[in-house]
């Protein structure tokens, strides 16, 4: 089996070839850090425009990387959302359009869905499991059932753990993408300075909030200004553990809420943090969980797992239909 993925449903623009064994054969995946550094996030019309610009270009690249032609897919599948709508519609039509070319299936996929079944990738994982997806834009915690099935048990109330690293990054002057600086300026700091508050820490139910803690992290840059590189370090050090330990407390939650599970996943940019992995690590060996979480590549916005997704979901029969229509919001359990 064969297919070719697409994500753009940010700033990555990703097209992969990835065969039922969950191998890679080829991919390409280009970021625009460059193009959003100067504003500090994403701007949805210039990514937009960036994917409309090198998608075909990306994709064509593949193909020849892996010596295949469309004729060789056995399937095409593409992000449909949630993300950027004027992202997502450039990667779903162009989808459809070789989908409809080459006479093949079409699979559209719920980008969250990739990240909780990119695990799976090339490694024999078995349903169910628990699931902590975190990224810029998602915070949830679920039960991974099996493809499309999902039940969720708590989400972030407010914030998510994403986007308040890009925040505090954004505060503290520490560069673009949030979430690499901030952990880049962590190791350099003492994280015990400053006392910030780890909201909804002890409390039943498995939700998250950081909204509070951006405030708490914005008054102690503004209380201490000008910061020199060693508070910003101290204050970035405080809020990664704040995190950490907000994190590691509703994963417990939900594990008890969660009985005859016996893998805990993490997925999502987040993932990407040590300090994090560290803490959900410790936290599944005292309940008796195999930890897991996707290699560092598929953690991040990727097309591999996009493509990951259409299999999973095409060798259950399923298909989308070419007028399947591109959507911002998606919730996973919706799928």
């Amino acid at each position: 089996m064969l297919a070719l993925g697409l994500e753009t449903s940010c700033d990555e623009t990703g097209a992969a070839l990835v065969d039922g064994e969950g191998r890679i054969l080829a991919e390409r995946l280009l970021s625009q850090l460059d193009e959003h550094r100067p504003y500090g996030g994403v701007v949805p019309e210039v990514a937009a425009r960036a994917h409309l610009q090198h998608l075909d270009r990306l994709i064509a690249e593949t193909m020849a990387a892996a010596g295949r032609g469309f004729a060789d897919l056995d399937l095409v599948a593409a992000t449909c959302g949630p993300g950027l709508i004027g992202g997502v519609f450039v990667g779903a039509m162009t989808g459809k359009a070789i989908a409809l070319a080459a006479g093949k299936p079409f699979l559209a996929i719920n980008h969250l869905e990739g990240h909780a079944l990119s695990a799976r990738l090339g490694a024999n994982l078995p349903f169910p499991y628990l699931l902590l997806l975190a990224s810029g834009g998602h915070c949830q915690l679920l039960v991974v059932e099996g493809v499309g099935r999902y039940r969720k048990l708590g989400g972030t109330i407010d914030d998510a753990a994403g986007e308040a690293f890009d925040k505090t990054a954004k505060l503290l002057d520490l560069g673009y993408p949030g979430g690499p600086a901030v952990e880049k300026a962590a190791s350099l700091g003492d994280s015990a300075r400053f006392s910030f508050p780890r909201p909804m820490k002890g409390r039943k139910g498995c939700d998250f909030s950081f909204s509070g803690l951006k405030t708490a992290v914005r008054l102690a840059a503004e209380e201490n200004a000008p910061l020199s590189d060693q508070i910003k370090a101290d204050i970035a050090a405080g809020f990664q553990q704040a995190v950490a330990e907000v994190m590691a407390d509703r994963v417990a939650h939900a594990i008890a809420l969660a009985p005859g599970t016996r893998d805990l996943v993490v997925a999502g940019g987040v993932a990407a943090n040590q300090t994090i992995k560290t803490r959900l690590q410790a936290v599944a060996d005292r309940h008796g969980l195999a930890f897991a979480a996707p290699p560092l590549k598929l953690c991040t916005d990727n097309a591999a797992m996009i493509a990951w997704a259409g299999i999973e979901r095409f060798r259950l029969g399923q298909s989308d239909p070419l007028d399947f229509a591109p959507r911002p919001r998606w919730p996973l359990e919706d799928t």
